[in-house]
């Protein structure tokens, strides 16, 4: 598969090698010939902007610019955020809204999701749980913004 754009049942976009990527939806996983960043980058432009846009918006609204988390589609609040710098090749992208929990796994961290899925990251939990908080904090900001 070539194209496909992130979603409200998209989990997770995990690196497979430097042309290719896991997805994990809700019901099934599959691999898409392209890069988690080139994914996120060709999903933010199929909601009208850009990735760099998107990174631009969240330093404006939360001051974040390193390990940023994305709004990908604001109206349906699909927010995602990075495991490592997006420069590096291991870095996977969350979905925050299908997360249900998340734990120590020794000295990774396990999330579990919504459909009962769970994805071991070798991350640890300190670090996904900064990264969780900003794009929690992303979505506060964007959901206090539209009320406004």
């Amino acid at each position: 598969m070539n194209l496909y754009e992130i979603n409200e049942d998209t989990l997770a976009i995990i690196p497979v090698n430097n042309k290719q990527s896991k997805v994990i939806e809700l019901e099934k996983e599959f691999i898409v010939e392209k890069t988690p960043n080139e994914i996120i980058n060709d999903s933010c432009l199929f909601f009208g902007s850009s990735y760099t846009g998107r990174h631009e918006a969240t330093k404006y609204l939360i001051g974040i610019s390193y390990k940023s988390p994305i709004i990908i589609e604001e109206s349906r609040n699909i927010i995602f955020f990075p495991t490592n710098s997006p420069r590096i090749f291991d870095c996977n992208w969350i979905s925050l809204k299908n997360i249900v929990d998340y734990k120590r796994y020794g000295d990774k961290t396990i999330i579990y999701f919504k459909n009962n899925k769970e994805l071991i990251l070798d991350i640890s939990y300190g670090s996904l749980d900064n990264q969780i908080l900003r794009a929690a904090r992303l979505d506060s900001v964007t959901r206090n913004k539209k009320i406004s």
